[in-house]
């Protein structure tokens, strides 16, 4: 059996380009580069938080202190690169940047959870002795008197003239201390 040398029609012409296209390398680049810039946006206490290598780190906290523009913009592309370079899971990195953007469902029906409790603490001396009962509160005699100062505070609202701003330094608090707690377990 004789081999014939294939022609250019015999090959299929997909076989050639086993890699990305170079307008889809760009778009990925600057997607990178994009997200590199959301990045530098972010405040140090969320980027600690995100899964990011040391100098991938390092590059953004840099951007984050270049005064000047071009040299900004230079970093936000060296950023992009490492990105690159680093095999960081941007899609990752996306997801957590548009949860703290938009807020996740979950944190918002655990905000309504602690706010509806708060509300019900104001108004029930039984709900206290049932919280008591089921979760662990480190300082218990912070907390009831912070939620007595709660309650002070509610009256005092209660009787404002209209037109006067009430007081939610202690309605506040009261919903911090809450949040402290491990509520979910």
């Amino acid at each position: 059996m004789t081999h014939t040398p294939e022609t250019p029609e015999d090959v299929d012409a997909d076989s050639f380009y086993d890699r990305p296209s170079k307008s889809q390398v760009k778009r990925e680049m600057l997607a990178l580069t994009e997200l590199g810039k959301q990045l530098v946006g972010l405040p140090v206490e969320r980027l600690r938080k995100l899964p990011l290598p040391e100098p991938l780190y390092e590059a953004i906290r840099l951007a984050q202190r270049t005064p000047s523009r071009e040299g900004r913009r230079r970093q936000i592309h060296y950023v992009g690169k490492l990105m690159r370079n680093e095999d960081v899971d941007a899609d990752a990195l996306r997801k957590q940047l548009d949860t703290w953007e938009h807020g996740s469902k979950e944190e918002a029906r655990a905000q309504h959870r602690l706010e509806a409790l708060r509300d019900l603490l104001l108004h029930d001396d039984d709900a206290l002795t049932e919280l008591l009962a089921k979760h662990e509160v480190p300082d218990v005699q912070q907390f009831r008197a912070t939620l007595r100062a709660a309650r002070k505070e509610m009256k005092q609202n209660e009787s404002l003239p209209p037109g006067r701003e009430p007081q939610r330094k202690h309605y506040r608090a009261l919903f911090q201390a809450l949040k402290t707690l491990n509520l979910d377990s």
